[in-house]
């Protein structure tokens, strides 16, 4: 099949792209499991801009360069902070409703970093809202294709056309993707003028994570095997305060806007603790939180703290936070009456594929948006509801860049079909999900909150074993998606790993006792 216009992933990143340019080209939109399965669907808190006053762009500025603990790139936090404004019109002329006061303008709320309230958002639900509204959009648009249980198994470059391919190879484009139909299992050639990989983030190479299952970093994976460059994927940002019920996957996330609307974090004795760490308090940076009660579980020997947000009005609570307010009340827990048990949990990747200014990779025709790239906003640790806002921005500067480009494109033709010669079905699926389950204990134990260099060594050399097995299995195998998760798995378990260990000091979410942060005079 052949389009204009790839698009692998079928979040905010992928669909507003999609949007952006379907006027003029046509477009396929590939998604492993349902168009909604993906993690702007989980998203609470919102998107971030600045509407009014006293809010400016010189404050957001400065909260996202301070959060990035002086990693970021200053012109993409510039680019993403002066283009917000438009991306939050852009939602709302697509149908996104977000809460409004009575007078009419935005409801805003604060989050962990934030100077000012300035998080858009519908309620505690504002991924769900965001992502009916592009669904809804997408979904009557004439000219996108969407194929919902379908995956990207690998993109195409010169090296489909027996070429050899490394990453400092010049001219590297990508002409499209195989794809596999995970009904059938069988596997396909689409070509594309343009490949949009907006795959989302990696959650799931941890025990736990606020991700949905599909978030087994394939977007960073492919483009790694492509030979695009990747940066930061040590930066992995856990979100401190996920409910703490054991057994269920994804964590359920509690949104750091509860603590932006007055909750506090205690310990179990009820005494709070966040004084010790970051004059915030509980309001303080996600990372800073998050270690904060990583440390106090460790030296207690518990498993939770608990958010508290018993001392504000019950009512307001449930108004602001009412899909929370039902999720805590299925288990038992009256947010207005009891205190929530939370724990960190893996949440967001601050790295990935390298891109430029447009959200261009190092492979050319290829642009990756999203959690799945690393444009250098976030540095080494994100700003709350930053996330969003970066993904709307980019993709519109990437759909109007490769737009400019679209008539100088040809479609690359004599790439073969997949060869299925010399493999069989697939073997007792025992094997790939005990290998899914040593990865994921390998990351939480040795490459989690806290790090060392004995830790990531030994994690490595676990790794390079499921490894082997898995390159073994899968050369032997008939591909299908259970066993191509888990390629992606360790591909994107060995980046981390791989930056973490070039890391040689501890900034923003990698922390490691090898190389403790220096104390300020």
């Amino acid at each position: 099949m052949k389009s204009d216009f790839l698009v692998i992933g079928s979040g905010s990143a992928g669909l507003s792209f999609a949007l952006k340019v379907a006027d003029n080209a046509t477009v396929t939109v590939v998604t492993k499991g349902k168009l909604n399965e993906c993690n702007t669907n989980y998203a609470q808190g919102g998107i971030c801009s600045v509407t009014y006053a006293p809010d400016t762009f010189e404050k957001h500025i400065e909260d996202t360069l301070v959060c990035g603990a002086g990693k970021c790139d200053p012109k993409a936090v510039e680019l993403v902070v002066r283009n917000a404004p438009r991306s939050a019109e852009d939602l709302i002329r697509w149908g996104t409703r977000f809460d409004r006061r009575e007078d009419g303008g935005f409801d805003l709320h604060r989050e962990g970093g934030h100077s000012e309230h300035r998080i858009l958002h519908y309620q505690d639900l504002t991924g769900a809202e965001i992502e009916r509204a592009l669904i809804e959009q997408v979904r009557n648009h004439p000219n996108i294709t969407i194929l919902e249980e379908h995956f990207a198994v690998d993109l195409l470059t010169q090296h489909h056309l027996g070429e050899i391919v490394t990453r400092h190879t010049r001219g590297l484009a990508c002409f499209g993707a195989y794809i596999l139909d995970t009904k059938t299992n069988e596997i396909f050639t689409a070509l594309a003028k343009f490949t949009v990989v907006a795959a989302g983030g990696c959650g799931n190479i941890y025990n736990t994570t606020t991700n949905p299952h599909v978030a087994t970093g394939d977007g960073i994976a492919m483009c790694h095997r492509a030979k695009a460059n990747t940066e930061n994927m040590q930066y992995i940002q856990f979100h401190p305060t996920a409910l703490y019920h054991p057994g269920e996957r994804p964590s359920f996330l509690i949104t750091e806007a509860m603590r932006g609307y007055g909750a506090v974090l205690r310990l179990q004795n009820g005494k709070e603790f966040m004084h010790k760490y970051h004059p915030m308090k509980s309001l303080a940076p996600r990372d800073v939180v998050a270690r904060s009660i990583d440390h106090e579980l460790k030296i207690r020997g518990e498993e939770f703290v608990y958010l508290d947000v018993t001392h504000m009005p019950a009512e307001e609570t449930k108004h602001h936070f009412p899909n929370i307010y039902e999720k805590c009340l299925s288990i038992g827990i009256d947010i207005t009456k009891d205190m929530i048990p939370v724990c960190p949990a893996a949440h967001y990747c601050c790295g990935g594929v390298k891109v430029d200014y447009n959200g261009e990779s190092s492979i050319r025709r290829l642009y990756v948006l999203g959690e799945s790239s690393c444009t250098g906003l976030h540095g080494a640790n994100r700003l709350a509801s930053n996330s969003l806002t970066e993904a709307f921005v980019y993709s519109d500067i990437a759909a109007h860049h490769a737009l400019a480009k679209l008539d100088k494109v040809d479609f690359q033709e004599g790439i073969p079909d997949w060869d299925f010669e010399g493999t069989a079905e697939a073997e007792e699926m025992v094997l790939v999900m005990q290998d899914r389950k040593e990865l994921r204990s390998i990351m939480s134990n040795y490459v989690g909150i806290v790090r060392s260099n004995l830790r990531l060594d030994r994690a490595l050399k676990r790794l390079a074993v499921i490894w082997q097995e898995t390159e073994e299995l899968y050369n032997r195998t008939k591909p299908c998606r259970e066993l191509c998760e888990l390629r992606n798995m360790i591909a994107v378990a060995y980046l981390t790993i791989k930056q973490a260990r070039e890391c040689k000091e501890s900034v923003g979410l990698h922390y490691t006792i090898d190389y403790p942060p220096q104390k300020k005079e």
